[in-house]
């Protein structure tokens, strides 16, 4: 089955397809970085403009290079939620009017499911069972995964997600917008040691976590380096490095009690911030130690792509699912309503 997957929840338009055969035959993406980092975060009415005017367009790119026309196409993936809405709308809509007008199937996708399911694309892709940490700017959690759409939530933050925090961090510090990668830019020329800060909820039992109160010690030891005149490049260099020791040593931590607590031995990381080299290697280390392995997508298969979302979608109609005509845009689905494949 080829099909076409659509990724509009957020501020990049992601088209991509998939091949149950062949696997990955074409993708595009879009990112309206520029356009919103002017307002210093995502505005949710230029999003939904933007993918509308960019989704024909990088449609049609991807069915060129893979040497395709729509009616090669045997179904439709969109992202149906969580996510802005309107931004979802605007890939819902587009998928159900294609789909009608050729009479294939459509499925809405899980966003978090989908990157969930990106290293699936890989050449050495995870068996199941295995943890899974979902890392991004609305999500951070902990999840056991025993085959699609067979999720455990086993823990997830309280407050802030990882990468919130890495934004509004970068926010604090002066830096531009998205603050993920500048942070992580940063925080390579940053030293060891000048600052201490803690590593929340790892000094009790359980899986959840917190990022609130350690983005308010940044502001603090921040506020008072500024106080004390000392506030130069290397200063907020050396206050990157000790956020993201501290977001990578949380996670590493926490990850390390789900194996443990599950028995198992193999880690996928997904979402934006699976792209950070410092928590990739820390992560890998930890698993070499426990004898297990880490897996993860491509770096441009991280952030929000329509790749992962022809994947799932492509394994949901491949077993049968497929829905009505309705038009489905959701902000918010917990993961663990999905049906089982």
């Amino acid at each position: 089955m080829l099909v076409l997957g659509l990724e509009t929840s957020c501020d990049e338009t992601g088209v991509a397809l998939y091949d149950s055969e062949r696997g990955l035959l074409a993708d595009a993406l879009f990112s309206q970085i520029d356009l919103h980092r002017v307002y210093g975060g995502v505005v949710p009415e230029l999003a939904s403009r933007d993918h509308v005017k960019r989704m024909l367009p990088l449609i049609r790119q991807v069915l060129d290079e893979a040497d395709r026309t729509m009616q090669d196409v045997g179904g439709i993936a969109y992202t149906a939620g969580p996510g802005l809405v309107g931004a979802l709308l605007v890939g819902a809509s587009c998928a159900r009017a294609m789909a009608f007008a050729l009479d294939i199937p459509a499925i809405g996708v899980h966003h978090m499911e989908g990157h969930l399911l990106a290293p699936m694309l890989e050449e050495q892709p995870p068996e199941f069972p295995f943890i899974a940490l979902l890392v991004s700017g609305g999500h951070t959690q902990l999840v056991r995964v025993d085959g699609i759409g067979r999720y455990r939530l086993l823990g997830e933050s309280i407050d802030d997600a990882a990468g919130e925090a890495f934004d509004k961090t970068a926010k604090m510090l002066g830096l531009r917008y998205p603050g993920g990668p500048e942070i992580a830019r940063l925080a390579g020329q940053g030293v060891a040691g000048r600052f201490r800060l803690p590593r929340p909820m790892t000094d009790r039992p359980g899986l959840e976590f917190s990022f609130s109160g350690l983005k308010t010690s940044v502001l603090n030891h921040w506020n008072k380096t500024v106080a004390a005149g000392a506030a130069d490049e290397q200063a907020r260099a050396d206050l990157a490095h000790a956020f993201q020791e501290a977001v990578v040593d949380t996670l590493v931590i926490k990850c390390r009690r789900a194996l443990e607590q599950e028995g198992l031995q193999r880690l996928v990381i997904a979402g934006g911030v699976s792209a950070n080299t410092a928590l990739r290697q820390s992560l890998e280390h930890m698993l070499t130690e426990l004898g297990g392995e880490v897996f993860y997508a491509r770096p441009r298969f991280c952030t929000d792509n329509g790749a992962m979302i022809a994947y799932a979608g492509c394994r949901r109609l491949l077993a049968g699912q497929q829905q009505d005509l309705a038009i489905q845009a959701r902000a918010r689905w917990p993961m663990t309503e999905l049906e089982a494949v």
